[in-house]
This record gives structure tokens, C-alpha cells and sequence, in this order.
């Protein structure tokens, strides 16, 4: 009997340990699956850096794919320094032209294929939105550097390396953009995106207008090459229930998250960017006071001689550059830029000015181009902490003035403007002249957002920038024309050598070789209307 009891107190307490015994053995400081699931760690985790590679952190891989590309060619920002024996991507001999490809597939595709993989298995469609959106963000820049691009395929098992043409392209953006719209608007105070997401705070009904947003840009981007689709796509965006981005309170910015602005190290830390010829040329002659937010002035007084009171120089893009020496004493970025927490990708000025343009080519819903315009001024200038719009806009006569570089001899790097637009409005002006003061002020508004401000000079041929003064273009990847500009980038080299099917299948829907000369799809090279 003794022998029995001792057995079944054995049995009893064998069985009480091992059915604690998981339980007993975890890792108090483990996460657990089902608490990662909880607090949506195991998906969300992914969008701080999906979103931070939209535009990039690292400073010099946005040196190479924008400040020396992008910035330069919307003349924006130029470089005192003469890279590569001062022939390079400024000077139209291409030497960068795979970074933010690089960027694109490796930071923003390829994890944001995985999220929405993850997020669709377990029924998270706001998170599976939201990656889609991301994707459209990144992807929608690419397409402006080289045309075709890789996206419905991508990831396929059979054609990943399959190229879509950018008509493909453009309605698959729309197509996607109407799942995305549908999925946020049924789920307005979802709050699982929250603890994720610093540009919205968690907030879907801001996401929804940054949908109608992006896709009004992108109508706009196809207004002159598919004016049918263009117009129905921009009145769906401007009708929809959601609302367009319309306060600088709802503007779309990426953080920075905590990092330094990688183009305050270019400018600040390395000295390779300086306030471009343009941005003086035309900030300077329209009496603009943005341009004391902006830039810092010259720290040599002697080059500004020209105009006392505006104390800024630039430099031409496409310079004749003999040392850096000559030029690092131009115009800096403003103090301000070493210490901004983000980046502004698409903002309420912008909205207005797309929608100033949608009403002169008649799409309903638009509003008046007139106070479209004055609106995005204004905007431009609130978000800017400038003052002085009033007079700003009632300025009928100031003009941009020409260039001289003083620190060349003679005519070097010296240019007469080619624009005489004014900033005042007048209802009495061609759709042709409204539209170039459109531009310009959508130019000024989005400085320092260089991608779109490019789009817009090729596709409308405003502001009227200056050429290149050097032209290094050479029949490696397209002679430009003296008088003319480049067009794109052409496609990668890893893909030449990795995706040759690919890239020779591009280049048929390219519409032309695949040169920097080639106009892409947008750029059609006609008449505005």
C-alpha cells in the first residue's frame, strides 16, 4: 500500500510539472509570436525604413541618384566641385545612374513584396494598403529616370524580369490606387498603423487624401500624351470623398528618423552643393522671399554686386569648374536644413498648382485657376515662413534677371535668362503664359523635392531654365543637342549584363534608343495645348 501512494504522488506531481513546464521554460524577455501578432510588431516593423527609402537617408547615395541628378537637372542645387575631372552626370557624361534603381528594388520592392505577403495571410488589409501606396511612392520617381520599369512582374517566378511600358505602368498605378482608396475607406479609424507610422500619426483619412494626391500628380504627369485618361483620372481624384491634400497641416513628409538630412552632410559637411544659377535668376529677379529660407547668402560680398539687397549667388549647372575653391563661397543651404526632421515628398502648394492647371485644361471640379494659383503661392509661402504674399503677388513687373559667375573670365558660365515671367496673375494672359506662371511657382514651391520639378521642365518646358554651359554628352549614351536638355537616364548596367531579354525588351517600349536624348512617354515635345 506504502509502494502504491508513493507511485501516485509521483504520477501526481510528474504530471503537474511537465504541464507547466513550457510555460516555466519561456524567456521572460522573448517575444512571443502571438504578442508580436498583438501589437502588429511582426508587419509594421517594416515601414519606418520602406518609407525612409522612398527618397533615401544616406547621404551620399542621394548625393549620387538626386543632388547630382534630379537636383541638377530641375537647377535647383549645383556642385563647386568638378567630379571626375569635371565631366560627369552635371555635364550630361553620365557616371551615376544606378543608385536610386538600386535603391528602389532593394529597400522599397523587395521588402514591401514580403510585408504585403505577410499582411495578406493574416487579413491585415490596411497594412497591405499601405505597403501598395509605398511601392506607387517609390516607384512613381523611378519611372521618371528611365521610363520602363520593372513592377507588375516583379517577383514573378517566370517573368521578373519583364519590363512594363509606362502606359502599363501609369494605369496599373491607377488601378492600384482605386484597391488602395476602397481599403482606407472603409477602414477610417483603423488604428493598428499608428505606433508606425511618423507621417500621419496613424491617421487612414490623411492616407486617403495623399492617395487622391498622388493621383492627381500622376494625371497630371500624362495630361499632354493621354489628355482622355488624364482628365478622368485627375476629376476622380479631385471628386473623391477622401479630399485632396489642401492644408500644410496634411502634407505628406517623410522623417528623417533622427538621422541628419543627407543633403545638409553634402552641403555643410562636404561642400558639394551650392545654390543653383536658376534659383538666383529667378528668386532673385522676382523679389521672392523665399529665398531667405532656402539659402544662406554668399559669404564673399563681392559676387553679388549685381543686386546689393539680394546678397545670394548660385552656380550655372553644367559650370566650367577648375578648383572647388572658386565657388564654395556661393550661396549655402540655410542653417535650418541641418536640423529638419523630414523630407516633403507631395504638399498642399502642389495640389493647388495641379489643380490650377487642371482648370485651364478644363476638367471638372477644378475650381478657379486663378485662386488655385494665389493659393499655392500663399501655401508655398506659410509653410516656408515667408513673408511679404501679398505684394508678392501683386508684382507685375520684377522679372528674372541674367547671370554673371564672377569668379570665371569673360562670358564663362554667364547666361541671359530666357524667362520674362512676372508673378501677378492676369485673366487677360494666354492659357500658354498662365500655364508657364503655374510651373514657375510650383518650381519655387517644391524646391528641394527635385524629382517632380524635373518632370514639369520636360513635360511643359517651364520655368525656362538655362542649359548646360559645358556639354560633356557623347555618343556612348546620346549627344544633347547646345541648345537642348537631357531627357532620362539610361537603363542600369547590372541589367544590361544581368537582364539583356529585359533591357532590349525596355528598350522597344521605350519608344527610341536608350539614350539620355530619348523623350519619355510625357515628354511628348508638343504643344502644351
Amino acid at each position: 500500500m506504502k509502494k502504491i501512494i508513493i507511485l501516485l504522488l509521483a504520477a501526481f506531481f510528474m504530471n503537474g510539472c511537465t504541464d507547466k513546464f513550457e510555460e516555466a521554460n519561456k524567456n521572460p524577455y522573448q517575444f512571443s509570436d502571438e504578442s508580436l501578432q498583438q501589437d502588429f510588431n511582426h508587419i509594421g516593423s517594416y515601414y519606418p525604413s520602406l518609407l525612409s527609402d522612398v527618397m533615401g537617408l544616406t547621404n551620399w547615395k542621394v548625393q549620387v541618384s538626386e543632388n547630382l541628378v534630379s537636383d541638377s537637372y530641375a537647377d535647383y542645387l549645383a556642385s563647386p566641385t568638378p567630379f571626375a575631372g569635371g565631366m560627369n552626370n552635371t555635364t550630361y557624361r553620365i557616371t551615376w545612374k544606378s543608385f536610386y534603381w538600386d535603391q528602389v528594388y532593394q529597400f522599397v520592392m523587395a521588402p514591401a513584396n514580403q510585408v504585403i505577403k505577410i499582411a495578406d495571410a493574416g487579413k491585415y488589409d490596411v497594412f497591405s494598403s499601405w505597403a501598395k501606396l509605398i511601392r506607387i511612392l517609390g516607384v512613381s520617381r523611378l519611372t521618371t529616370y528611365h521610363g520602363p520599369v520593372i513592377y507588375s512582374n516583379y517577383g514573378s517566378a517566370t517573368q521578373a524580369g519583364k519590363y512594363d511600358s509606362e502606359p502599363e505602368l501609369y494605369n496599373k498605378f491607377f488601378s492600384e490606387l482605386d484597391e488602395i482608396q476602397s481599403v482606407f475607406a472603409a477602414n477610417k479609424t483603423y488604428a493598428g498603423i499608428t505606433r508606425f507610422d511618423a507621417s500621419y500619426n496613424g491617421d487612414v483619412t490623411k492616407w486617403a487624401k495623399l492617395v487622391n494626391s498622388m493621383r492627381l500628380r500622376l494625371a497630371i504627369r500624362i495630361s499632354k500624351v493621354n489628355p482622355a485618361l488624364a482628365k478622368a483620372q485627375g476629376e476622380k481624384a479631385i471628386s473623391d470623398p477622401a479630399g485632396l491634400i489642401m492644408s500644410n497641416d496634411d502634407n505628406f513628409n517623410i522623417s528623417n528618423y533622427g538621422q541628419t538630412l543627407a543633403l545638409a552632410d553634402v552641403c555643410f559637411d562636404w561642400g558639394d552643393t551650392r545654390m543653383s544659377a536658376g534659383m538666383e535668376s529667378i528668386l532673385v529677379g522676382l523679389k521672392d522671399a523665399r529665398i531667405t529660407k532656402f539659402f544662406q547668402p554668399a559669404t564673399d560680398n563681392t559676387l553679388y554686386s549685381d543686386h546689393p539687397s539680394f546678397p545670394y549667388k548660385g552656380i550655372r549647372n553644367g559650370a566650367l569648374l577648375v578648383s572647388k575653391d572658386d565657388h564654395t563661397s556661393f550661396s549655402m543651404l540655410n542653417e535650418s536644413f541641418k536640423t529638419m526632421k523630414s523630407r516633403n515628398y507631395l504638399a498642399a502648394s502642389e495640389v493647388y498648382f495641379n489643380l490650377a492647371e487642371a482648370a485651364l485644361r478644363g476638367w471638372a471640379g477644378a475650381g478657379n485657376a486663378e485662386l488655385n494659383y494665389e493659393n499655392g503661392v500663399r501655401l508655398s509661402f506659410a509653410n516656408w515662413g515667408a513673408s511679404g504674399v501679398d505684394a508678392y503677388l501683386a508684382d507685375s513687373t520684377s522679372k528674372p534677371i541674367d547671370y554673371n559667375d564672377p569668379k570665371s573670365n569673360g562670358s564663362v558660365n554667364d547666361f541671359i535668362s530666357r524667362s520674362t515671367v512676372t508673378v501677378k496673375w492676369s485673366e487677360s494672359d494666354s492659357n500658354e503664359l498662365k500655364l508657364e506662371k503655374i510651373i514657375t511657382q510650383k518650381w519655387i514651391a517644391g524646391f528641394f523635392n527635385s524629382n517632380e520639378a524635373w518632370v514639369d521642365f520636360r513635360r511643359t518646358g517651364y520655368p525656362q531654365l538655362a542649359t548646360v554651359y559645358k556639354n560633356d554628352s557623347n555618343a556612348d549614351n546620346g549627344i544633347v543637342p547646345v541648345d537642348q536638355w537631357i531627357k532620362r537616364l539610361p537603363f542600369v548596367d547590372a541589367e544590361r549584363t544581368g537582364n539583356a531579354a529585359g533591357i532590349i525588351d525596355a528598350t522597344s517600349k521605350l519608344g527610341g534608343p536608350d539614350l539620355i536624348t530619348t523623350r519619355l512617354w510625357w515628354d511628348t515635345g508638343n504643344a502644351n495645348f
